[in-house]
């Protein structure tokens, strides 16, 4: 008995291997074509955005030229200056009166330089740092007290009594630094001299400080007494004069 035959009934001219990847090809190259929109959403054709890049184009050059749509010279007239509003001009800071002034600086560099040894009230410790209260060294003849800040002292203080060696303060210190910490420590902690140390009267103690005989090491007393107890040369300043809080210039009333 003999065995039906399996194989499939396929004419001799067909080559099965070929004829299915032409059929995988066809498929794939429909899928390309109809593509299968997903919940009716479908990517918006290259060309629709070529068009409407044109369409924009055109209607610019009409309207930008032609029409003149966009010219400043038809929107504005000529000569116009737009008004600022209430309050809105840029006036700068609000000019103080100068011992203010000069004091809020000064507060800055006593903060930075003093308030460590003298304390926040200045009234030191009483054993190694001296009370600035009521000293008359401080509130006394300027150029003996620039001296003691920019070079420190050493020996006796007006007390007559020694609390060791004061560092200098003058290293990196610039004129409208010394006049303001000089204008805060006169007119604060209780002293009250009411008067202003001036930038031009800083910038004198820093040229005589630099021309001391002993230029570089501390003041005493000794050399405070015979070569310091005058006045720093220069205008005096008017406590209530305006003045710009940031640079100390003369300023105007708002």
């Amino acid at each position: 008995m003999s065995l039906p035959n399996q194989t499939p009934d396929l004419e001799d001219s067909i080559n099965v291997t070929e004829a299915h990847g032409r059929v995988v090809r066809e498929a794939a190259a429909c899928a390309r074509e109809k593509r299968i929109v997903d919940n009716g959403i479908e990517p918006i054709s290259l060309w629709a955005f070529v068009a409407c890049g044109v369409v924009l184009l055109i209607a610019g050059g009409i309207l930008g030229s032609g029409g003149r749509l966009f010219s400043y010279g038809k929107v504005f007239r000529e000569g116009y200056v737009r008004t600022p509003a209430p309050g809105a001009g840029d006036t700068g800071p609000v000019p103080k009166e100068a011992l203010a002034a000069y004091m809020a600086k000064g507060s800055k560099i006593y903060s930075a330089k003093c308030n460590g040894c003298h304390g926040s009230d200045a009234k030191g410790n009483g054993s190694t740092f001296p009370s600035l209260v009521g000293s008359t060294w401080v509130t006394g003849e300027t150029e003996r007290f620039a001296m003691i800040i920019l070079n420190g002292l050493e020996g006796p203080v007006s007390d007559g009594k020694t609390y060791g060696v004061m560092p200098p303060q003058g290293i990196g210190m610039a004129a409208e630094d010394l006049a303001g910490i000089m204008t805060y420590v006169r007119n604060n902690f209780g002293n009250a001299t009411g008067d202003v140390v001036t930038i031009d009267m800083a910038k004198a103690a820093l040229e005589i400080s630099a021309a001391r005989k002993n230029a570089g090491k501390s003041a005493t007393a000794a050399e405070l007494t015979a070569d310091h107890v005058k006045a720093l040369p220069g205008d005096v300043l008017d406590p209530k004069a305006l003045l710009d809080p940031i640079t100390l210039a003369p300023g105007k009333a708002p």
